[in-house]
């Protein structure tokens, strides 16, 4: 029985499990898992688990509830030497350890890409998990609590203040999801006005979401900007030091809330800490059938998918075109990357993974979107609703798919959850206070 290692747990880890399990028998492999995380995190729904939308836990799908037979392990691959078929694995508790294995299957995805911007790391956060999310709908409803009894100035100004930096589709759809939110708790606040808000989307480049066509984006663009929002295009982040940002077109302005979305990089273990061959960023080379190594060399016994791998587009007419690192190839790749897996231990064809795109859809908060499959382009409602029926579908499990779509008919009815529960990032803070009153009354002995 061969031991067969996954490295990571997200959309094509899952996904290639899944259909492992499915595949081979328990006499055929053993399945283990490596991921810090015991769940996927279904990522299209993390604007609107920030926007209030999805309740956070239906965006996370657990491994052990539907990973039958698969072994998970909780912690990090910190290197990868497939020379001796081993890993080293840090836990979420303990010193290092050491795993084999037969084959391995990378599927560690990417990590947020920084730049060396100062005050960045101190002050800005990222939107790639759970809670990210949560953390950034509790800030945003924090801070209209806190407004709402400053007078006007530069510490309420600050307050409502949001910047996104980065405009590809996480940074458009957290900045529209963002603009719904607070037009919905706006008028609850009778100290506050619309003209309090204020938004900006930072993009380096001089146009955002490059997966849509030219006009599409800068339709985008518009309807963003109809909505109050400041779009500042061929512009980058200077400095966030104490929260001032300085802007390369000259603007400054402080930010209470500063989201990082500029983009993806490859993870260390891939980049630095793995004998498997990589290219200049850092990501793994991977031929048509997804098994590591070049077109004429594949390594033996390493598969790959994901967004950790540099995956030959074998639909695209471009020459040397790269499969785009989203959750729609993601998905395909890891059912594939089983089946060829499985495939090649029962003696059989392995087969190249191809997919043809099924367009892109973004939303832009609730009624609002944007729908694209070749030269068709849809916006408003059509789109909205088209990103909700596609991604309630996508979401793996039948379980998921209901709770997320009973959250959505709630929220129709009873309109959506605007209650901040930033105190749980401090859960202790209720008890530290108590103890240090009692502390304080109690008589001496």
């Amino acid at each position: 029985m061969r031991r067969i290692l996954i490295v990571g747990g997200g959309y094509a880890g899952f996904y290639a499990a899944r259909t492992l399990e499915r595949r081979l028998s328990r006499k055929e492999a053993e399945l283990m898992m490596i991921d810090p995380r015991p769940y996927m995190t279904y990522q299209p729904f993390l604007p609107e688990v920030a926007a209030g939308s999805i309740e956070p836990r239906h965006a996370a799908v657990s491994h052990r509830r539907h990973l039958k037979r698969t072994r998970l392990i909780s912690g990090r691959v910190t290197a990868v030497d497939h020379e001796h078929r081993a890993v080293t694995v840090q836990p979420v508790d303990g010193g290092t350890m050491t795993i084999d294995y037969d084959i391995i299957l990378v599927t560690a995805g990417a990590v947020t890409r920084t730049f060396p911007v100062p005050g960045l790391r101190e002050h800005a956060i990222g939107f790639k998990h759970v809670e990210e999310a949560v953390a950034v709908r509790d800030r945003v409803l924090t801070a209209l609590d806190r407004a709402a009894v400053l007078p006007a100035g530069r510490q309420r100004t600050r307050l409502l203040t949001f910047t996104v930096v980065g405009g590809g589709f996480t940074g458009i759809e957290v900045l529209g999801e963002l603009l719904s939110l607070a037009s919905a708790m706006i008028k609850r606040y009778p100290e506050l006005g619309p003209d309090d808000l204020t938004f900006h989307l930072v993009e380096a480049k001089e146009r955002v979401l490059p997966e849509v066509g030219t006009e599409p984006a800068r339709w985008v663009v518009r309807s963003l900007r109809d909505r109050g929002a400041r779009v500042h295009l061929r512009t980058s982040l200077i400095s966030a030091e104490n929260g001032h940002l300085v802007l390369s077109d000259g603007e400054e302005f402080d930010s209470d809330l500063i989201i990082w979305t500029a983009g993806n990089a490859a993870t260390e273990v891939i980049s630095r800490h793995t004998d498997l061959p990589t290219d200049r960023s850092g990501l793994l080379i991977v031929r048509p059938d997804l098994r590591v190594g070049s077109d004429d060399l594949p390594i033996v016994d390493a598969w790959a998918a994901g967004d950790d791998a540099l995956i030959p587009d074998l639909a695209s007419d471009v020459p040397g075109a790269r499969t785009v690192p989203n959750a729609q190839h993601a998905v395909r790749q890891g059912k594939r990357v089983g089946r060829n897996i499985a495939a090649q231990l029962h003696g059989g064809k392995l087969r190249p993974y191809v997919h043809h795109s099924i367009g892109v859809v973004a939303t832009l908060g609730i009624g609002r979107g944007i729908f694209q499959y070749h030269r068709l382009v849809i916006t408003g409602p059509p789109a909205w609703l088209i990103h909700r029926g596609y991604h309630v579908l996508a979401v793996p499990m039948w379980e998921r798919k209901v709770r997320v779509a009973a959250g959505w008919v709630t929220q129709a009815v009873f309109g959506r959850d605007l209650v901040s529960l930033e105190p749980v990032q401090h859960p202790r803070q209720a008890f530290v206070d108590a103890a240090a009153d009692d502390d304080h009354v109690r008589p001496a002995a």
